[in-house]
């Protein structure tokens, strides 16, 4: 008698039928015409249900449990403080096991977006600002001149705290960190439209209504006639001290340029901080040694900002709008 591989495909066929039927395996054995062992063995091989092979697991499902409240509870923590919570919590496991054990429940340690700090009442302004442009044409938001100061920094590398988050968490609000407007540093101040992007003003000091409007003065207007020629258009900006200062707004009504009511902390309105993000993306692997360098890397990178991506982005506006309706003025993707 053959080994259990030597089984034909009758003779399996005999044991399987005979094994349901509940004979023994020596009755098996000797109707099939093959050893007893082999009998054995075939219906080993074919059982359901039995043990995997490999290491036993060292942590049970509660211990997976509490790892996965700890991650959730506290995303921005990093690994090591997570495994030190989880093992001060009775659980004796690696730092190489939570690592793991994170990764197969779907964790992924990622750079959390930043969303605006809003209040009810600016929720409110930002819905009811929606509403009464949702139905603004492509043509009517082409006329539209964007405006809006970015911080650029020599190291692109330290981009704050990490988050541990779950496929299509990236706007769950516990995985998203505050943003504060306005940090102390030097700001450099652009302008777009759906025809291309207007000249970059460097800011030396801190921006005050009299700063302010030269940089109107000197960037802004000559940024019209670059994009608008003698054609009409209606001026951007956010809500900063100095873009809202009486004087400014009597700047520009000497000069006859109309200004768009815009709601307070809405960057993810206003395209042009996607194209500030374009261009530091652009930028992160350069490395410039000082203010001056780091100046003319920006005025490259800027240059490279075809027509075709700022009508994209102005294209944009109408989806920017709904998502803020649908949101109920909350803060969106864009």
């Amino acid at each position: 008698m053959g080994k259990t591989s030597d089984l034909t495909a009758v003779q399996k066929t005999i044991i399987d039928t005979l094994h349901k039927e509940g004979k023994t395996q020596k009755v098996i054995a000797k109707e099939a015409g093959c050893s007893q062992s082999s009998v054995s063995k075939h219906i080993n091989r074919q059982a359901k249900g039995r043990k995997k092979c490999g290491r036993k697991k060292c942590t049970s499902s509660r211990d997976n449990r509490t790892l996965q409240r700890i991650v959730t509870t506290n995303p921005f923590k990093n690994v090591g403080e997570i495994h030190k919570e989880w093992t001060a919590a009775g659980v004796s496991a690696s730092r190489t096991t939570t690592r793991r054990l994170m990764k197969d429940m779907g964790f992924r340690c990622r750079i959390p977006c930043v969303k605006p700090l809003l209040n009810k009442k600016q929720r409110k302004k930002r819905l009811a600002w929606a509403k009464d442009k949702k139905d603004w044409t492509d043509a009517e938001w082409s006329k539209v001149m964007f405006s809006d100061e970015s911080k650029f920094c020599i190291s692109f590398g330290n981009q704050g705290p990490r988050v541990w988050r779950k496929s299509g968490e990236a706007q769950n609000p516990r995985c998203m960190r505050s943003s504060v407007k306005f940090p102390p540093s030097v700001m450099v101040w652009g302008a777009m439209s759906s025809a291309g992007v207007g000249p970059l003003c460097f800011l030396r000091s801190r921006v005050n209504a009299a700063v302010y409007q030269e940089v109107l003065e000197h960037f802004m207007l000559p940024a019209a006639d670059q994009l608008y020629g003698d054609a009409d258009f209606t001026f951007q900006q956010d809500l900063a001290p100095a873009h809202s200062a009486k004087t400014t707004s009597t700047w520009f009504k000497d000069h006859g340029i109309p200004v768009l009511d815009w709601p307070a902390n809405s960057p993810d309105l206003n395209p042009i901080e996607n194209l500030w993000g374009i261009v530091k993306r652009r930028m992160q692997y350069a490395r410039p040694n000082n203010a001056e360098e780091l100046k003319t890397t920006i005025r490259a990178t800027w240059a490279l900002i075809t027509p075709e991506q700022c009508h994209r982005l102005i294209e944009s506006m109408p989806h920017r709008i709904t998502a803020v309706i649908e949101a109920k003025g909350a803060p969106t993707k864009y």
